[in-house]
């Protein structure tokens, strides 16, 4: 981080209010920090970023931002697809985006990030920007949100492809 500092020292990191009080703590970062609360927007001119807090969409903590100009959405870890895609994807992956989400362990339970889904299908994006993959055009959108809303993709025992062992005896105390 300080580097992106000497290059822009004016500059703040903008994340979620809840980022800011608990995990931004631990960092060693010098520069002005803002907090954000859902639906909170930053001015930038040209642009217009409103934020979305996203509780449990991959981290308790989680926040997307859509870009009220271009009816983009960052989404976070939502909408990603396994492997090497073009920068616009026009393919049909929503079924494989859950297979790799179920086989990571990203989401704990499919509620919450079905939830997400409904407010992202009311702010109606011409654009997904995912972090993994390429870009979603509005056209190639409603077959993410249908594997969403069909296909199972929550945490099914498995993490980061692999299985974890069997429960403890203090494991089990605990559900008893």
């Amino acid at each position: 981080m300080d580097r992106f500092l000497e290059g822009a020292p004016s500059s703040a990191l903008a994340c979620s209010d809840a980022s800011v009080q608990l995990n931004l703590s631990g960092w060693n970062y010098r520069g002005r920090v803002e907090g954000h609360k859902d639906g909170e927007v930053i001015d930038l001119g040209e642009h217009k970023l409103r934020f979305l807090e996203t509780p449990h969409v991959h981290h308790w903590d989680s926040m997307m931002l859509f870009e009220e100009k271009t009816k983009s959405l960052f989404p976070s870890d939502l909408f990603i697809q396994p492997g090497d895609q073009p920068p616009v994807v026009t393919e049909t992956l929503g079924s494989e985006m859950c297979g790799f989400y179920r086989e990571m362990g990203i989401f704990a339970h499919e509620d919450p990030v079905r939830h997400v889904v409904d407010r992202i299908e009311r702010l109606d994006p011409d654009w997904i920007h995912g972090m993994h993959g390429g870009s979603l055009p509005r056209g190639t959108i409603p077959q993410f949100v249908r594997a969403l809303r069909e296909d199972p993709f929550a945490y099914r025992g498995k993490v980061l492809g692999r299985e974890l062992p069997p429960e403890t005896g203090a494991a089990q105390t605990v559900t008893d």
